[in-house]
């Protein structure tokens, strides 16, 4: 709960902390590696650091937590936690690194607004660091708890068993536990972290979703090559994957988190995708397939093109086994020759979608805010859509950005 005192401080200097937060997380991050270079090494990702996105996603965090707390002083925003609680601990995001954080975050606070930061704005401010760093530390520990991880010890080693080539840009590998232990418990939905050394000897890091049912006995990540795009460089960790790794070498794995995963309810369920945003779909359609689950369930995917949608035929696979299941497909090129297919971009005008459908999206930003709103527009409410994003969360934590002005 935030203090009256401090409510009132922050309530008065939000508008300048908030117009400023882009350029102090952007001295924050650059003080702190240039002092702590060894926390770039498996922590944080150099790719979101170079393009700004890390920074925006943590800017948006603080100034949408401490808006919450206005609003609300004795709640917490906890989608948004959550969200990043399930983040860090798919990291080994320890309790005290949270104190570094606030030590280089509040010097970056101090020297871009310079005298305005009284002690009177410190403390305040320091509250709110606290109390968004107190609920993540307790909701980590749930976590690591659960999961039975110890946050110093996050990483396992993986036995790839199979590489599999799904599309020109997009491989399968179906890892085992190299110690030949149990496979630590998922649910449909979730993501595993892969740690991976680099060319330079640094580790980098990146989550990928499970590709297959959390009760096969491999598990199956499926990983998208990230080609360089205009001054974006290449994905790191995709294309060393790509390059160096076959049937037989070994992968560092954290356990599966995530809090975008498969109710049990018996509610009809739209899997909504776009290119390599249908890998927890994919997951979650064999998951119900596996289990034999008799709900409604439409798949709906848009991709470029049927030589590029990837695991295509393990989708067509599990809808097979699923009574009443149902799938649309949209190719934004070559769609004529696939029975069925749609030319062009995902267009929800004319599908009867069911209004009390459990809906679960992904894909690129730009995609699930438009299908979100044509979902909104079909009357599905907007507290039965829920999204993963692969990367920094820049639509949570910015939720002026989102369509309709909902959070989902």
């Amino acid at each position: 709960m935030l203090s009256p005192e401090s409510a009132a401080v922050v309530r008065a200097t939000l508008p300048a902390v908030g117009g400023a937060l882009d350029e102090i997380t952007a001295r924050f991050y650059g003080t702190m590696f240039a002092e702590r270079p060894g926390l770039l090494d498996g922590l944080f990702n150099r790719g979101n650091q170079a393009s700004g996105e890390q920074r925006r996603a943590l800017a948006g965090s603080i100034a949408a937590f401490a808006q919450s707390l206005l609003e609300n002083p004795e709640g917490r925003p906890d989608a948004l936690l959550a969200r990043i609680a399930h983040k860090h601990a798919a990291l080994g995001v320890t309790e005290d690194q949270y104190t570094i954080v606030q030590d280089y975050l509040f010097r970056a606070i101090a020297d871009v607004l310079g005298e305005a930061v009284t002690a009177e704005v410190a403390a305040a401010w320091d509250e709110v660091y606290w109390l968004m760093a107190g609920a993540l530390i307790a909701q980590e520990a749930r976590l690591y708890q659960q999961a039975q991880v110890d946050p110093r010890k996050p990483w396992r080693q993986w036995t790839v068993v199979e590489r599999r080539e799904e599309t020109a840009d997009v491989v399968s590998f179906l890892l085992c536990p190299a110690d030949g232990g149990p496979m630590p418990p998922a649910r449909a939905g979730q993501y595993v972290s892969v740690r991976a050394l680099m060319p330079d000897g640094v580790h980098q890091t990146r989550q990928y979703s499970l590709s297959n049912a959390p009760g096969e006995r491999t598990r199956r990540i499926t990983v998208k090559r990230v080609a360089s795009v205009a001054d974006a460089p290449e994905g790191e960790v995709s294309n060393q994957l790509h390059r160096t790794v076959r049937a037989g070498d070994e992968l560092s794995l954290s356990a599966p988190f995530g809090d975008v995963v498969l109710d049990d309810a018996d509610t009809p369920l739209l899997l909504v995708s776009a290119g390599i945003g249908c890998t927890p779909m994919v997951g979650m359609l064999e998951h119900l397939a596996a289990t034999g689950a008799t709900r409604p369930v439409r798949v709906l995917h848009a991709d470029r093109s049927p030589a590029e949608h990837a695991l295509r035929a393990d989708t067509d696979r599990a809808l097979g086994e699923l009574p009443g299941a149902r799938a649309q497909f949209w190719y934004e090129q070559d769609a004529a020759g696939e029975s069925g297919a749609r030319d062009g971009l995902m267009d929800l005008a004319d599908l009867d979608l069911p209004a009390d459908a459990e809906v679960y999206l992904c894909g690129s930003l730009p995609f699930m805010r438009a299908v979100r709103t044509q979902l909104l527009h079909a009357g599905v409410p907007a507290r039965h859509i829920r999204y993963e994003v692969f990367g920094p969360d820049l639509w949570l934590a910015h939720p002026e950005l989102t369509a309709a002005g909902d959070r989902s």
